[in-house]
């Protein structure tokens, strides 16, 4: 508080204002002395030599205190000589809290007894004044100038928050949801969250800030050192009103129901002067109201509303006046003025309890004098128990009979000692072995339910309740065994076994917050430059096939290469997908577009490839089934639409594709192989025909009846019996006329360069053959591990430096590396000359003899496996490794090696490669496997030439039949106006609803997004951004869809059902290849494009563009950490212009974008004064927060539009 100009004066003692409160009492008392302050008050109290007691000095039982008037209780010394800055009533616990001016604080307990004790003491700031303090729950908050401490009522310091240097504290408010507000000299007040322990935000106030605060129910009030009370938002501490109480300074206000009284100081005579009368102001009509005249100097004002609103009055120089503030002061009221015992010191401190029984004083002297309305009081309505230390209790030891024989003698007291005893153990049996906890039953792991982080299940009754059976031997095996589970069962509701997948393999799941994807961390999951695919869309089970392709390279630059007519062309759409993933630098990319397509493939949905719903469905398919019948269709589509035709053109509009004579394709270069089925009656009629396949399924062997063992099998004999397979059926033989039994058997005429394989592991019987070959090879590479390790001579150890390194032996292979491996890392095959097949398993490091290549003997290793990791809640997921090559990591990484990596939708990770050939059928089956030729690439060409042409952005037809020249609402660009590298386009984009959002509500009321709504592209529009037809549109696509729309988002959009219809749409209708090859014409030449919100756009579109071609006007007019501004916000504020009324139009936003951005350009000086900008910056967010970020009425005025601009109206005139 700002005492600067304080009359000397007030410290002298006036009689004339001592109040008489009793007749009887008055006689009683030396009319000399102060009423309260009677002769038998000082008896044996010790004064210093200033006259200041050294001890509590406490009223005696002789003196009466009246019941309803308040009177002095009791008085005791704090720190002596040490002025009293802050009291403070606990609102949890019958105690009283005293702050110094040295930072020390004490509380005291006891209002009921003869005296006040002290119950804790200790010192919160080490030079700084204790100017406020306030009672939490759980401890005590005190403020000094730049520092906030929380302490335990007992003094342990729960957290100290040191403040800006340059702040000024002086109050602080508890408000509602565990935060505080800070005020102080300077212009802002800080928003303090307790929970999180720091600044959360600050409002700004006007200077010189904010000394004192209330609140009520509808207001925040701040009193100003200028003699001001401000009344403010409780929400978002906007200015609702203002007083101007006094011309000086404001020292003291409170609220009470409808009233606000202040009292302060005013100017007179160049200082500052006590005013006597108190500002009474009515908040219902805000006004003022006739002020109240007291009889002393205010300096504190508190209501006590009792029985009625009571106003209690204090001056400095301790006299104490209780008034009503409805009416003036009448002639009765100076009896109502009493005095402190304070002998001649000040008050610095005032407070009144919450119960209204007590008053408590400070002064300057150390001393705290409490006051009471009659002898037993409680501070608080409904405390709570004081707690106090325990007392120090000497143990006394019990006399011990040396005579009984019963008597332990644990109990005997050992001295302390730091030497041995003798009846000391040895510290090898000594050793703790703590009995391991047995495991949870599976039982109950398979019946929890989770509620928050606790698990639920009921109890299967199969132990003893609270009795663990002590077996050592039998928890130890039962805890190592393979069935244990190694992590927690926390959050899991289903079989035990899904705990024993590693976390990579597990199926990933994105967490969707208030900000969509713009918060979560990719990177956490992907720490590799190469890019992921997103699973969340419908379908996108088929992602780890996906980048299988992506990385054989003749695959991806044929795709990149291929552009046909096609509305739905699947080679077409995977190759603007796997344009992505080379632009990608390890951020995720997402298959919608390729997908989208997918969903519309006749032969797809035959084969039960599209599944109607993914959470659904896929608890209902057996996902590896579902992969190997994908892989099949994937390769046969490729081959159907990459055959030879004529020169690739872009797309012009919607129409058939137009095929060449059927021919070979890459596909069928890659994985055909030509196949001669010959069928064999027993009548001797032999039928041959030839065919190609694109993959192998594997078949295994039968096993005999009655035989339960599975012998040992090599898989290159698995795989030859599965290609040159032999099989009995029942055919038709023309010879016989009948359906004859039939040996069929299939013998290949060449082989292909990329071997594709489904492992057809689908029932219980294959899983069990697999995995006893597994066990079989396990065996085999250990005891050839064995066999063929070297021994060293006894006399040569120099030979043992040369075997081992720093882990161990170079050539050894670890056992857990061999296990569950069948499958060899490179097979050998060679076709004789009677078209015999030979396969043969081999070592990665096996190189071909001369020989061998004059035989045409070939090489196959292992790229690529795909596996199915079972999980029985979802239906488990799909995860692929693959082998990049040097070509790959050379593009990305910029260096050339070979690494095995897992492809788990967004997640990618380094591995072992073991881990690709090793398949624990508990929880991770063989789907797929690749075998490349070693060097099959050198044949292909393997350069990408971008097929996209500039003829894309020319004019084109409507699908629309109801489209006419005159509803045109753009103009297609002119050959001489093709844009240049560089050169600026205005972008925006609007949306519709396929699907809605799927989310759930927790138990403690939050939002969770279980799977985000499914958007598509609805409206593309373009403006140019440069020349005399700046602003003017040259794209302005409504993009037709075959899906059905569930919202329009009409108010958001503007897109209004029938819009996006051919048979009744006014609009420029045309596909969304078509728009989609316009805007990827436009990134691969190097426009930059302007918009808000481009993110967003891009990802919906499915598109990806280098950051440096992306100018987003949500982050140039953003300060970071802050919220996003609006375009609508935006083009108020700065251009002066109203647009997005009623609903959005995709022409205006772009405009208003590009005027944004040439204004960023004009306010920045092009970037050259960082500084000047943030400035602009600020006030934006100052207006923004002013205005509640809503754009204000015009109130009549009109106000300008991007439409009605000159420059479009002039040139669109059609």
């Amino acid at each position: 508080m700002n005492y600067d100009g304080l009359d000397p004066g007030l410290t002298e003692y006036t009689q004339g204002l001592h109040p008489v409160l009793d007749s009887s009492l008055e006689s009683a008392l030396d009319p000399t002395l102060d009423p309260h302050l009677g002769p038998a008050l000082l008896q044996n109290v010790e004064l210093d030599p200033d006259g200041m007691p050294l001890e509590a000095i406490q009223v005696p039982d002789s003196v009466h205190i009246m019941e309803g008037v308040y009177s002095e209780l009791h008085t005791v010394v704090s720190e002596v000589g040490v002025p009293v800055s802050a009291v403070h009533f606990d609102l949890q616990e019958e105690l009283l809290w005293v702050g110094s001016h040295g930072g020390h604080a004490t509380s005291f307990f006891g209002p009921t007894l003869p005296a006040l004790d002290r119950y804790s003491s200790f010192q919160v700031h080490s030079s700084d004044d204790i100017r406020q303090i306030q009672s939490l729950e759980n401890g005590i908050m005190f403020l000094a100038k730049n520092n906030l401490k929380c302490c335990t009522r007992g003094g342990l310091t729960m957290f100290d928050y040191p403040m800006d240097e340059t702040a000024d504290m002086h109050c602080l408010i508890l408000t509602e949801n565990n935060t505080l507000l800070l005020g102080g000299l300077q212009n802002y007040i800080t928003e303090f969250d307790l929970n999180a322990v720091q600044e959360t935000q600050k409002f700004s106030v006007e200077v010189p800030g904010v000394a004192i605060m209330r609140q009520s129910s509808r207001f925040l009030f701040c009193g100003h050192t200028s003699g001001k009370v401000s009344l403010r938002d409780l929400r978002t501490l906007n200015p609702e009103q203002e007083f101007d109480a006094y011309s000086g300074s404001l020292s003291d206000f409170d609220v009470h129901g409808n009233l606000l009284v202040t009292c302060g100081f005013s100017s007179r005579m160049n200082g500052l002067a006590c005013d006597r009368f108190l500002m009474v102001y009515d908040l219902r009509m805000m006004r003022a109201i006739t002020p109240l005249q007291v009889h002393i100097d205010p300096l504190f004002l508190r209501f006590i509303p009792t029985y009625t609103s009571r106003l209690a009055i204090i001056s400095q120089t301790g006299q104490c006046q209780f008034c009503e503030p409805t009416g003036l002061a009448n002639p009765a009221d100076i009896f109502d003025i009493f005095h402190m015992n304070s002998v001649g010191q000040l008050v610095m401190a005032f407070d009144v309890s919450s119960s209204k029984q007590a008053l408590v004083f400070g002064d300057s002297e150390g001393c705290v004098h409490l006051w009471a309305d009659s002898p037993n009081i409680s501070f608080n309505d409904y405390s709570r128990e004081l707690e106090f230390a325990l007392p120090c209790i000497v143990d006394s030891f019990p006399h011990l009979d040396w005579n009984q024989d019963l008597m332990p003698l644990s109990v005997t007291p050992m001295p302390l000692t730091s030497e041995p005893l003798l009846s000391d153990w040895p510290s090898a049996l000594c050793v703790p072995s703590p009995r391991r906890a047995p495991p949870v039953d599976p039982e109950t792991l398979r019946t929890m339910k989770q509620v928050g982080f606790i698990g639920y299940a009921p109890n299967p009754r199969t132990k003893l309740r609270n009795q663990v059976p002590y077996r050592l031997k039998d928890a130890e095996s039962e805890f190592d065994s393979n069935s244990q589970v190694p992590e927690s069962p926390i959050g899991r509701e289903e079989e035990p076994h899904f705990f024993m997948v590693p976390k990579k393999y597990r199926k990933v799941t994105i967490k969707y917050s208030k900000l969509g994807l713009e918060d979560f961390d990719f990177k956490h999951y992907n720490k590799t430059l190469f890019a992921g695919l997103e699973p969340h869309i419908p379908n996108a089970y088929c992602n780890c096939i996906i980048q299988v392709l992506y990385f054989m390279e003749p695959i991806r630059c044929l795709v990149q290469n291929h552009l046909c007519q096609k509305e739905f062309c699947l080679a077409c759409e995977l190759g603007f997908l796997f344009h992505m993933l080379d632009l990608s630098r390890g951020d995720p990319c997402q298959a919608s577009n390729f997908l989208r397509a997918f969903r519309t493939i006749p032969e797809a949905s035959a084969l039960g490839l599209i599944l109607a719903d993914l959470d659904e469905a896929m608890r209902k398919v057996n996902l590896g089934q579902l992969i190997q019948s994908w892989n099949c269709f994937i390769l046969t589509q490729l081959h159907q639409e990459t055959q030879e035709q004529e020169a690739p053109q872009a797309y012009r509009g919607v129409g058939s594709s137009v095929f060449g004579c059927a021919g070979d394709s890459v596909i069928s270069q890659l994985f055909g192989c030509e196949i001669e089925n010959c069928s064999m009656c027993r009548c001797g009629k032999e039928t041959v025909r030839v065919s190609s396949n694109l993959l192998f399924t594997l078949h295994y062997p039968e096993s005999t009846n009655g035989d339960k063992t599975i012998r040992e099998w090599d898989f290159a004999d698995i795989l030859k019996r599965s290609i040159c397979l032999e099989m009995n059926t029942q055919a038709w033989c023309e010879n016989c006329e009948k359906y004859q039994p039939t040996v069929q058997t299939r013998n290949v005429r060449c082989l292909p360069d990329v071997l594709a394989i489904n492992c057809e592991v689908n029932s219980i019987k294959k899983a069990e053959f697999w995995k006893a070959q597994a066990e079989y090879a396990c065996k085999k590479a250990v005891k050839k591990e064995d066999t063929e390790m070297p021994k060293p001579r006894e006399n040569n150890p120099s030979e043992w430096e040369e075997l081992c390194g720093d882990d161990g032996f170079y050539f050894s292979t670890s056992i857990e590396e061999l296990k569950n491996v069948w499958v060899p890392y490179s097979v050998k095959m060679k076709l004789g000359k009677n078209k015999e097949l030979e396969v043969t398993s081999c070592s990665e490091t096996d190189e071909l003899c001369l020989v061998e290549e004059e035989e045409g003997v070939y090489i196959y290793d292992l790229f690529g496996t795909v596996a199915h990791v079972l999980d029985p809640r979802t239906g488990g997921n799909l995860v692929a490794h693959i082998k990049i090559g040097e070509t790959y990591h050379q593009r990305k990484e910029g260096v050339t090696h070979q690494q095995w990596y897992l492809f788990n939708d967004f997640l990618i990770e380094p591995v072992d490669k073991h881990e690709s050939v090793q398949f624990e059928l508990n929880w991770k089956v063989p789907a797929l496997l690749y075998y490349a030729r070693r060097g099959y690439y050198a044949k292909y060409n393997l350069s990408i030439k971008n097929p996209i042409e500039a003829s894309v952005l020319l004019a084109e037809a409507s699908l629309a039949r109801k489209q006419r020249k005159c509803h045109a609402t753009f103009i297609p660009l002119m050959l001489s106006e093709m844009p240049q590298p560089g050169e600026l386009v205005g972008l925006d984009a609007e949306f519709v609803t396929l699907n809605q959002e799927e989310a759930e509500l927790r138990s403690d009321g939050t939002k969770s997004t279980i799977k985000p709504s499914q958007m598509s592209v609805a409206r593309i529009t373009c403006v140019r951004g440069q020349g005399q037809n700046e602003g003017v549109p040259f794209i302005d696509d409504y993009i037709s869809t075959q899906e059905q729309v569930v919202d329009y988002l009409t108010q958001y959009s503007g897109i209004k059902p029938g819009d996006l219809d051919a048979k009744i749409s006014s609009k420029h209708l045309t596909t969304l290849k078509s728009t989609y090859l316009k805007l990827r014409f436009l990134i691969d030449i190097g426009v930059k494009f302007v918009g808000h919100g481009l993110q967003k756009d891009f990802r919906v579109i499915n598109l990806l563009v280098p950051k440096d071609q992306v100018i987003d006007t949500v982050y140039l007019f953003h300060i970071p950490r802050k919220r996003m501004i609006s375009l609508r916000f935006l083009a108020w504020h700065f251009l002066d212009l109203k647009i997005q009324s009623e609903t959005h139009d995709s022409i205006e936003d772009a405009r208003t974008a590009l005027q944004l951005y040439r204004k960023y350009l004009e306010l920045s000086k092009n970037g050259r004064e960082p500084d000047k900008f943030r400035k602009v910056l600020k006030g934006l967010y100052e207006k923004g927060r002013k205005l509640d970020w809503k754009v204000p009425d015009p109130d009549g005025e009109n106000q300008s539009s991007p439409k009605s601009t000159p420059s479009f109206a002039d040139v669109i005139g059609l």
